[in-house]
């Protein structure tokens, strides 16, 4: 493109783009240091991408879903049990007696294990306990809904372990065990009763009691789900922690029907050459300001890249996450580009951040080439394989030729001993002790399991320092932080505003899959879930359009009104993933209203740098 932003194209040829990118990385380089590129990626075909940012000297190589998504459960969990829940998640669904759900929308996020197995479980019998402003899918299968007033869940999760500790509900000898710090955490939340926690969520104090008393009639097979999208407030490890403390209190972890011990295949990587070793640190979290991030944070790059601080971010990759609906304050990320003296994009779509791109790189999609080998740890252990099943129809690329390419044009060709992926693939599987041939054949090749829980053999280890589950850490009063869970009373929206909240459906994947007809047939725009009784207020019914506008002044896309008793009168939801702005996606442009546009404000998670999204209040704009 000749101007970022205005989606006007030169084609050239993959030779010239790629040769384009490689000399201004080199010039970037040269004047400011390897550091000074940047890599965005989602999912596994950002890879191969990674690797030549590695090669090249960068350690800048971030993913929007720890800071946006999954880092503060992450974070939570491994301050408590010393390990993470990993992705996909160690739950135990089919086997759980009782299923706690706190905004976690099972059958609208689709996360397609989960949801048979939550099928399975509600099938069985389980009691599922559901905490929503919304009533969820979820919720409709629910025994006990429990409409929270957004921003408390850490009061409800504190006067529900009160009710365990109080009444002797708990598993004593589980914790006696495995526990660390105990008796601390027992005079810390002393005070977080039932009837306190009813003026800050407004679910009764029978309500919170009876549901703590479930959970502890069917442990240790009762297993409360620790989320995905998970920043919402600003406090989202503690409240993820407060999530893990409750399950060490019901004995669910490495219990059946709470979290098994998950196993991977062992599958050799390449043998590739050592990295140079960055002669700086990564750029997004300067003075570990945020002490327990393990995680590179993708509005650290951003900062860096509007500041300079800790040193200029010049040069963005993109790889399939379109950062102007996946990042909040979409002005902020606009200014870090203006910044930049090279941003490229590899996508299959034009998406908004594609219209802002020096070079747009189209990748071929997934069923038109290999991605590496699927090897996750999981229940069962397995290797899968990505493999083309139709050829590209156009001159897309898959991602593997694009980074090795670009390697070649970086002159870190020695990077790439592997002449295609089929080399690439036969070495690894070979390792392992088969082939591709055979790979091609079966698709899936599954390993020997391994015991998943601690009564059949699974090692009760927590690599904690206590190596043991730190009901009071001593790692977050070191650092300045509750050792304990506390609750911080959420921020009231001004007169005349509602929360604004979104998720997912379930026929369509974030943003991506909008101009997709088949899907788009099944959920062509989203809508405005309001209280019916404040839709009366307002005289609109459903069908009705309105705008929302935030505490900034910006003002979405005309939205259509969904009027229902789902939903609390001090919120509205949406669905995320519309209100395209990029004008190539002519299909889905306009359609929608968009809830990463009204995202201007976040709340930093200070333990761990997340960026809690559900701060924004809008006000509703009939139209005339």
């Amino acid at each position: 493109t000749k101007n970022r932003g205005e989606e006007q194209w030169t084609a050239v040829t993959w030779d010239e783009a790629l040769g384009y990118i490689a000399e201004r990385m080199e010039a970037i380089k040269t004047e400011h240091g390897p550091e000074s590129m940047a890599l965005f990626r989602h999912g596994v075909g950002g890879k191969f991408l990674q690797h030549v940012m590695k090669a090249y000297g960068s350690p800048n190589i971030a993913a929007p879903s720890y800071a946006q998504c999954r880092g503060p459960r992450d974070v939570g969990f491994e301050l408590t049990f010393g390990e993470d829940v990993g992705s996909p998640e160690r739950t135990d669904i089919r086997n759980s007696r009782c299923l706690v759900l706190i905004g976690s929308h099972l059958g609208e996020n689709m996360h397609n294990t989960q949801v048979q197995e939550f099928a399975d479980a509600v099938g069985a019998g389980a009691s599922i306990i559901v905490v929503d402003p919304r009533m969820s899918v979820a919720a409709s299968k629910a025994r006990w809904y429990l409409p929270i007033k957004p921003g408390t869940d850490n009061a409800l999760l504190l006067a529900w372990m009160n009710v365990l500790v109080n009444e002797g509900l708990y598993d004593k000898d589980y914790v006696s065990e495995y526990g660390f710090g105990f008796e601390a955490f027992k005079a810390e939340i002393a005070r977080y009763t039932p009837e306190w926690a009813y003026t800050r969520t407004t679910i009764p104090p029978d309500v919170i009691r009876e549901t703590a008393r479930e959970m502890a009639r069917k442990s240790p097979a009762t297993l409360v789900h620790p989320g995905r999208r998970v920043a919402w407030y600003g406090d989202d490890a503690q409240r993820s922690r407060a999530i893990a403390l409750l399950n060490a209190l019901l004995g669910s972890w490495g219990r059946k029907g709470g979290f098994y011990a998950p196993t991977s295949m062992d599958v050799p990587g390449y043998p590739y050459p050592d990295y140079p070793k960055p002669a700086r640190g990564k750029a997004d979290n300067p003075g570990h300001k945020y002490p327990f991030a393990s995680g590179t944070l993708s509005t650290g790059i951003r900062d860096a890249t509007l500041t300079g601080d800790p040193y200029p971010v010049k040069g963005w990759m993109v790889y399939a996450t379109n950062l102007l609906k996946a990042l909040p304050n979409q002005e902020e990320t606009l200014n870090a580009i203006r910044a930049l003296d090279l941003l490229v994009v590899v996508d299959v779509i034009p998406s908004e951040i594609a219209g802002w791109a020096d070079v747009v790189l189209p990748q071929s999609i997934y069923l038109e080439r290999y991605d590496d080998l699927h090897v996750p740890w999981f229940r069962e252990p397995f290797v899968g394989l990505r493999q083309p099943v139709v050829e590209s129809p156009h001159d897309q690329k898959p991602n593997w030729w694009i980074a090795r390419n670009l390697a070649s044009k970086l002159g870190l060709e020695r990077y790439f001993p592997w002449k295609n992926m089929e080399e690439y693939l036969d070495t690894r599987l070979k390792g392992a002790g088969t082939s591709l041939a055979e790979m091609k054949q079966k698709g899936i090749l599954t390993g020997r399991p391994a015991p998943l829980y601690f009564d059949q053999g699974s090692p009760a280890e927590f690599p904690t320092p206590s190596g043991k589950i730190e009901f009071y850490s001593l790692q977050l009063k070191e650092a300045g932080f509750d050792p304990v869970p506390k609750f911080r009373p959420p921020t009231e929206p001004p007169p005349g505003h509602f929360r604004l909240l979104f998720g997912r459906a379930p026929v369509h994947s974030f943003s991506k899959t909008q101009t997709n007809p088949l899907l788009a047939e099944m959920k062509r725009t989203n809508e405005l879930w309001l209280n019916a009784a404040v839709a009366r207020r307002y005289d609109l019914k459903s069908g009705d359009w309105v705008r929302l506008r935030n505490e900034d002044g910006i003002v979405s896309n005309r939205i259509q009104v969904k009027a229902t008793q789902r939903i609390r009168g001090d919120c509205v939801y949406m669905v995320h993933g519309f209100g395209h702005q990029a004008r190539a996606l002519r299909s889905a442009f306009g359609i929608g209203a968009s809830d990463a546009h009204l995202i201007t404000r976040y709340e930093k998670d200070a333990v761990m740098g997340g960026d809690g999204m559900n701060v924004t209040f809008v006000s509703l704009e009939l139209e005339a």
